[in-house]
């Protein structure tokens, strides 16, 4: 058995790299997979207006005539080498794209992110502990319809009451029309951040309010809290001393588990929205054969997502130990 702190740790690199690995051969086999014609995807609506010798050329530029294995292996070399490519939309290298696009990505999916998990530890707790009234039901009822809910759907809604009828934010776009993204201000930024992240962090509260409605339920009932009312304690000061870190232990490990539906969700709030980042890029890179970017973007997701989960079973350990359970 591996019961050594470094042999423990060699084989947790070991599931990341093989997990990466996994991530990149699907994603890669489904674009091989793919009935679309390459060459025509990369030009898109002009592919009438090229003749074969032009066609020829954008196949040898980016080897899309070649065997597919020939083409991984030539991408996983270049990478080997920290090179992930360069993108056939964009024109630039692919860690150049990821890096302008992250920066709008992280800005919304963070937002969204700590959004979710303080309105939704807050009313998972008032409806645990009003557990059975009618605030228990209201809210539970809610997060059950956001839960079925899908994002884009949520993100039209919204749109429509406060971009369309209203006119409170802005219909699309991370800054306004006409204004380079340097010359935009904080406010204008904050102005357009707002719909996106709101659709998202609706949407994300449902899964944390529920799970941490469940855990404040079973800790009144639990021993300890019992005996705690027999000595006096009662009201908040009771569920602040003796519930809050019976429920935060599997709320920190299931908010950072959710990183992965989060960026899901980002991909069709970000189509919504027209907003430039990881998300609309992920579904130009599909949709017009950008193998490169698709794959860089693959990676990168899936770095992000092992890393949130492992920093949420540490976390949810330190506050509280049964978490452990819950998160192995």
């Amino acid at each position: 058995m591996l019961t050594t702190p470094v042999a423990r740790t060699a084989l947790r690199l070991a599931r990341v790299v093989s997990l990466l690995v996994a991530v990149v051969v699907g994603s890669f086999w489904l674009m091989a997979a793919s009935p679309v014609d390459p060459v025509q995807a990369y030009v898109g609506a002009d592919v009438a207006a090229i003749g074969p010798e032009q066609r020829e050329q954008i196949a040898e530029r980016w080897g899309l005539d070649d065997p597919p294995l020939e083409r991984f292996a030539a991408w996983a070399g270049n990478v080997l080498t920290g090179d992930l490519g360069e993108s056939q939309i964009f024109g630039e290298p692919v860690a150049v794209v990821l890096a302008d696009r992250a920066a709008a990505s992280l800005a919304l999916m963070a937002t969204a992110w700590v959004l979710s998990g303080v309105l939704g530890f807050a009313l998972g707790v008032l409806a645990g502990v009003r557990a059975g009234t009618v605030v228990d039901r209201v809210l539970s009822w809610w997060a059950y319809l956001l839960a079925s809910a899908p994002t884009f759907w949520v993100g039209l809604l919204l749109l429509y009451l406060f971009s369309v009828s209203l006119g409170w934010t802005p219909v699309g776009g991370a800054v306004p029309s006409g204004t380079l993204p340097g010359e935009a201000t904080v406010g204008e930024r904050l102005h357009h951040l707002l719909l996106p992240a709101a659709t998202l962090s609706l949407v994300g509260v449902s899964p944390v309010l529920l799970h941490t409605r469940q855990a404040v339920v079973e800790a009144m009932a639990s021993d300890h809290v019992a005996f705690a009312r027999a000595q006096g304690e009662r009201g908040w000061g009771l569920v602040l001393h003796r519930v809050l870190r019976n429920a935060a232990g599997p709320a920190v490990v299931l908010q950072f588990a959710t990183i992965g539906e989060l960026f899901g969700g980002s991909l069709l709030a970000e189509q919504v929205f027209t907003y430039p980042g990881l998300g609309e890029a992920t579904t130009q890179a599909a949709l017009r054969q950008d193998v490169p970017l698709l794959l860089g973007i693959a990676m990168v997701t899936a770095l992000v997502v092992l890393v949130g989960n492992a920093v949420g079973r540490v976390l949810g350990r330190v506050v509280d130990p049964r978490a452990a359970v819950l998160a192995a």
